[in-house]
């Protein structure tokens, strides 16, 4: 549910509070349990319904299922923002140009519920069920292997390309701030500019950060530290922003040119993925881009 690099107490720790105070009371409760009364209750939660202890851990135990719900819906809905927000920059993990939405983010949302309800549904059943009922048993562990499979599988597949996150201006300029190339590292930026800007090998919609390595002589991580550093975009961004630079031009140039053939003419895959690449840089969609872009000409 967050987008940071790494867990920070003050902001992060607000999801842990619930579940932590919830465990540690049942776990007081446990231990203060008569250890054969405990042991019995786990298999048959009808026996010493007249144990204060019992009570209050059955009280505890459907807090702990709720909590659990309610956890569930709230980890789903915060993702399910998170990937509304970021859906540009999501896919940027699975591929190596933005050109798929964010279906393969958004699968591993899916897999988190189909895991979490495999659980909840194992825990609603309990053990005198389960146990001795090996179809049921069978139903759930599928699901558990789905989901993970599926998480396993996509992981596999994935090519990180070096993902950011919007900042403000404020969190960038200290990002940026006190940053220098040294030679090695200035003499790659300057082939990948002159890649970009004189040779415009941004025109190849099929463009990959692995083709740029081989057109400068360096290698990806290389490539895609500069770019993050001295533009504060990943590789995807980077790229698309001379398309948006080029797709710009051509439509001053030539207005009446259809969408189609604007977004071929950019190097950009499809049609949809120039509208997505709009979209993320300016908020606007393309009919308004191309009213702000005629109404800046005519000022």
């Amino acid at each position: 549910m967050t987008v940071d690099d790494k867990f920070n107490v003050s902001k992060h720790a607000k999801f842990l509070i619930v579940p932590i105070l919830i465990a540690t009371v049942y776990t007081v409760g446990i231990l203060l349990t008569p250890f054969q009364q405990y042991k019995a209750w786990l298999y048959n939660d009808s026996l010493f319904t007249d144990s204060p202890y019992i009570q209050f851990l059955g009280i505890m135990r459907k807090i702990v299922k709720l909590t659990f719900v309610a956890l569930l819906l709230i980890t789903y809905m915060l993702n399910r923002g998170l990937l509304r927000k970021y859906a540009h920059k999501a896919e940027q993990y699975y591929s190596d140009m933005q050109d798929a939405k964010s279906n393969n983010a958004e699968m591993l949302n899916y897999f988190l519920i189909i895991i979490s309800l495999s659980s909840l549904i194992a825990h609603i059943i309990g053990r005198r069920l389960l146990l001795p009922n090996e179809i049921i048993m069978d139903i759930i562990w599928l699901m558990f292997a789905v989901a993970l499979y599926g998480i396993g599988y996509m992981g596999f597949k994935q090519k990180a390309i070096n993902p950011t996150f919007d900042l403000d201006e404020a969190e960038a300029e200290d990002n940026l701030s006190g940053r220098e190339l040294n030679l090695s590292q200035q003499l790659i930026l300057d082939k990948l500019l002159v890649e970009f800007e004189k040779n415009k090998i941004y025109l190849n919609p099929g463009l990959n950060i692995n083709d740029v390595v081989q057109k400068v002589g360096t290698n990806r991580t290389y490539i895609s530290s500069i770019i993050n550093q001295q533009f504060n975009l990943n590789f995807c961004s980077f790229v698309n922003n001379f398309r948006l630079e080029e797709l710009q031009q051509i439509f001053i140039e030539t207005p009446s040119i259809s969408n189609e053939i604007l977004a071929e003419k950019c190097g950009f895959g499809s049609f949809n993925s120039m509208k997505r690449a709009i979209a993320s840089r300016t908020g606007y969609s393309l009919t308004e881009w191309k009213r702000s872009v005629l109404n800046d000409i005519n000022l």
